[in-house]
């Protein structure tokens, strides 16, 4: 019986096999095929790989053996073991392809499905994949689409064989043979070889069948008075199709144009049948090989297929017969309205969509798989969601996966978001690979910093709390100075840091990107004085061309850092922002990276949503915003406490904004579910070594959405910052704003800076009237606004009593930020959610401004804010200003507060008196005025 495949290919039509796996090639059957039946070709695509390695354990060793040597990628991951099949089966057919003189005996492999609308694109990865297969027998496969017809012209005459794929209209396989045929006589004018250079033409078959079939069937159906013409088409259009392309085919290889390229000795492009296996069981399994027998063709046949012709094929000369009876088919498809060019149109682009899903599919499954190989290399994540939420994220992620957003995030299309600038501010994913800390000296400068015993960084917000939480988190190593965060204007905190360090033996980082920022310029002109001018303790971070940049160059800065103008400051903590200052206190950035790699390739763009822990995240929080739940509650355990503070800036800066958003919600100590409202997802993070707390479980069992992420070592906190950002990235697409900008922090410093400049011309700042007051503390509403009470308990308890489900209560302190008033802070916070079951937030200004206050003016207008001030004693003052820091600091306060009641938020501020017991006092009154 095998002796038909044998015949067939002996008729001028040679048998391939559609279909590659390992475990066939190991066990020979290849070979077997090779031998027994005339094989002489095999061909792939992403479909098949899916199948083949998708399921089962069959990769699971080559996958072990790769990904043992260097964490990689999910395409390289997928891609190396695809190439390993693809070089066995050229091998396993190099013996024909030999014997044949290089006429057949190849092996295709598809560049990425993804490529089929990009020229350039297309023809890059189709010389890596031949170099990297590196067999004359293989054959790339590129689509026959608009954009891969040039592509296939300049592949052949790079000299890459090339197989053609989804070909449906006789227009585009004329096409792209016309592109071969060009691509030829390209080489020749250049004196180049045309002999060795092969190449088919994938021409689909059963699928035009099938969507003819489809619409005959329904039109019989409804009647249609052509019924019985519309019936004698059926199961015949795709031969009568494949026929009319044959026939052109021999009148391209009859024209003098090709003569001239046969004479230098090209091979001609055959056509190759593709889907050959019928889809309609009323027809012979061998319709789509019998009836396309012919001279220099292919067909390509799934293993069923070939069974079947294997014990029932007919081998007879069919291409050429009946041509005549084929194109009236064409006419009369034609004149019954059947639209075949509509039909093939659309064949294309769900061959695309099809080869698309089918890659969606394999790279997500070998995603999971390098997770479980990865081990505790990679931080884990589990999350545990109502049931709507659920839906909602498994909805929004299919959504993601056909709409391609990981591909798009990472090619910086701002069509993601709002198609603004968004593409301009994505420099952060390069910066997660270490290319932006790339050549900037940083092992050199490690060394140089440890003659210094203390490190004091000056910066706010994105250019603080990265190095801060590094700091915090993995310490200062062996020998190196312990780092000194100040993001202040707070006169008791710089005294706090500035007291006990000799300036002359202190490194001093200034951080700014843009170098114009108020409080590191006031602390840098401090410190400056502090330490008599000592440029060679001092190094500047900051973006190219900035004030600060100039400053450094005046005063000889022993070292200029350059960040990347297109990573905002809340994504700077893997560029420079962050890295010179973990360089500087012995942090090995190196290492660094190569802990946070196995994250940055999880949530790769050639990772589908579903299995990207970045983008799984960020359909979470996005989801759970849309529904309501736009309180994140952030818990750790005590070692990774300090991550809070970052992701706060991250996620209330980027989302922020519209009025619409997510509120983030730190160091809140964790309550029974009957404290929280419907409002709140919570994320938890530890250590694999340490337990987590008992009532998050409770929490979970009551419906909150929780995710649960854990950290082998502290080590890999890198790996959390880059999914945040990515998760963040991702949430902002789904809410529907640009996770980039932060249209309302600006407003606030307008409000201090106008402040500050009437306070260096007056010499005092503008009167204010309380509104009430005790021997304690006063109280003040913006506009200085009139109440019917003169009561500072019954204002309070007025204040908060307007709060409901879905609002949050706000503590924004222009204080010391201690442990001391973080404990009274909190005491705040937890009488008030005992009260009324709302998230509370709490920050230390000016910090917050450049961290959640974008979140408080310009997202969700449903905040109840108690501002906390106090004139310092003593106070510092600023060189080359008449205002001191402890006035700076008030002015800021008195700013923020009055935008946050522009903004529509609820706002009264609370004024410490001197002589009055101070914050305690409010904790007292709070706590009576929520009581009452």
């Amino acid at each position: 019986m095998s002796d038909l495949l044998k015949q067939l290919g002996e008729a001028g039509t040679a048998v391939w096999l559609d279909f590659v796996d390992r475990k066939y090639l190991k066990e020979g059957g290849l070979k077997k095929l090779v031998a027994e039946d005339g094989l002489t070709g095999v061909t792939s695509n992403p479909s098949i790989f899916e199948k083949a390695m998708g399921a089962g354990d069959t990769y699971d060793a080559g996958f072990s053996e790769f990904l043992g040597k260097a964490d990689a990628s999910v395409q390289d991951t997928y891609e190396a073991q695809a190439i390993l099949d693809i070089q066995s089966a050229a091998d396993d057919l190099r013996p024909v392809y030999d014997r044949l003189g290089g006429k057949d005996g190849y092996v295709s492999l598809e560049v990425s499905p993804y490529l089929a609308d990009g020229t350039e694109e297309t023809i890059e990865e189709a010389r890596r994949l031949w170099k990297a297969v590196d067999r004359p027998n293989l054959m790339v496969k590129v689509p026959g689409t608009k954009a891969g017809g040039p592509a296939i012209r300049q592949l052949i005459e790079d000299g890459i064989n090339i197989n053609v794929t989804l070909l449906f209209s006789q227009e585009a396989y004329q096409a792209v043979a016309l592109a071969f045929v060009e691509g030829l006589e390209a080489r020749v004018k250049k004196g180049e070889a045309v002999d060795g250079i092969a190449s088919v033409a994938s021409f689909f078959v059963s699928r035009i069948d099938a969507q003819i079939d489809k619409k005959i069937d329904t039109r019989v159906a409804d009647g249609d008075p052509e019924a019985d013409a519309l019936k004698a088409l059926r199961g015949k259009v795709a031969i009568a199709n494949a026929k009319a392309a044959y026939a052109w085919y021999e009148e391209l290889v009859a024209s003098d144009r090709w003569q001239k390229l046969k004479a230098a000795g090209a091979m001609p492009q055959r056509l190759l049948w593709a889907s050959t296996g019928v889809k309609d069981k009323a027809y012979p399994d061998t319709l789509y090989v019998d009836t396309l027998i012919g001279p220099d063709t292919v067909n390509t046949m799934p293993p069923a297929t070939m069974d079947a012709f294997r014990e029932r094929g007919t081998v007879k000369q069919t291409l050429t017969e009946n041509v005549d009876e084929a194109r009236h088919v064409l006419a009369e498809a034609d004149r019954l309205g059947l639209d075949l060019p509509g039909i093939t149109d659309k064949l294309v682009l769900d061959g695309v969509k099809s080869f698309a899903d089918a890659a969606d599919a394999l790279l997500g499954g070998v995603a999971g798989k390098r997770v479980k190989l990865l081990g505790d290399r990679l931080n884990a994540a589990e999350e545990v969601l109502p049931e709507a939420l659920a839906e909602a994220v498994k909805a929004r992620l299919e959504t993601a996966r056909s709409e391609a957003w990981s591909r798009r995030l990472w090619k910086a299309d701002a069509s993601l978001w709002t198609g603004k600038d968004e593409g301009k501010w994505l420099g952060w994913i390069a910066a997660a690979r270490g290319d932006q800390v790339a050549g900037q000296g940083l092992e050199a400068f490690a060394g140089e910093a440890r003659r210094f015993k203390h490190a004091v960084l000056l910066g706010m917000g994105g250019s603080s709390l990265g190095p801060e939480v590094l700091s915090l988190i993995l310490g200062s190593g062996e020998g190196s100075p312990r780092l000194h965060v100040l993001d202040t204007t707070d006169p008791d905190q710089i005294a706090k840091v500035a007291g006990p360090i000799d300036p002359k033996e202190t490194l001093f980082i200034v951080s700014s990107k843009s170098g114009s920022t108020m409080e590191p310029e006031l602390l840098r002109a401090y410190f400056w004085d502090a330490s008599g001018g000592q440029g060679a303790n001092f190094v500047a971070v900051t973006d190219p061309g900035s004030k600060l940049e100039a400053t450094a160059r005046k005063d000889g800065y022993a070292h200029l850092f350059h960040g990347d103008p297109q990573i905002g400051g809340r994504y700077s903590v893997l560029s420079v922002f962050g890295m010179v200052p973990a360089a500087a206190i012995g942090i090995d950035t190196h290492a660094f990276f190569e802990a946070t790699a196995p994250m940055v390739f999880s949530c790769g763009g050639d990772v589908p949503p579903a299995e990207n822990p970045g983008f799984r995240l960020g359909a979470i929080l996005g989801e759970a915003a849309l529904a309501g739940r736009n309180k994140l509650t952030i818990l750790t355990s005590p070692q990774l406490a300090p991550l809070g503070s970052w992701l706060e800036q991250l996620i209330a800066e980027s989302t922020g904004k519209q009025g619409r958003g997510i509120v983030p919600v730190d160091l809140e100590p964790l309550g029974a579910p009957e404290d929280y409202g419907t409002d709140r997802v919570f994320a938890w993070f530890g250590l694999a070594s340490e337990e987590e707390p008992d009532g998050l479980e409770a929490l979970a069992e009551a419906g909150h959405p929780i995710v649960r992420i854990t950290l082998a070592r502290p080590e890999l906190i890198g790996q959390e910052f880059f999914r945040w950002e990515i998760a963040t990235a991702v949430a902002g697409a789904v809410i529907g704003i640009d996770p980039f900008d932060q249209p309302d922090v600006e407003d606030a410093k307008v409000a201090t800076r106008k402040l500050v400049d009437a306070y260096e011309q007056a010499g005092s700042l503008e009167d204010e009237t309380p509104i009430a007051h005790n021997a304690d503390f006063a109280l003040f509403a913006p506009g200085n606004a009139e109440f019917a009470s003169a009561d500072p308990v019954e204002l309070l308890r007025l204040h908060f009593a307007s709060l409901s489900p879905g609002d949050y209560a706000g503590f924004l302190a222009y204080l010391e930020r201690n442990e001391a008033h973080s404990g009274d802070m909190t005491d705040m916070r937890l009488a008030v959610r005992e009260a009324y079951q709302v998230a509370t937030v709490a920050g230390f200004g000016p910090r917050f401004l450049h961290s959640t206050g974008q979140a408080y003016k310009g997202g969700p207008a449903v905040g109840d804010f108690l501002v906390v001030t106090r004139d310092p004693d003593p106070d510092l003052s600023v060189p080359g200003h008449r205002a001191s820091f402890g006035t700076v600091q008030i002015a800021q306060a008195r700013g923020d507060t009055d935008v946050l009641a522009a903004r529509g938020q609820r706002v009264m501020r609370v004024h410490l008196k001197k002589g009055g017991r101070g914050l305690p006092a409010l904790v007292e009154a709070v706590a009576a005025a929520v009581q009452g």
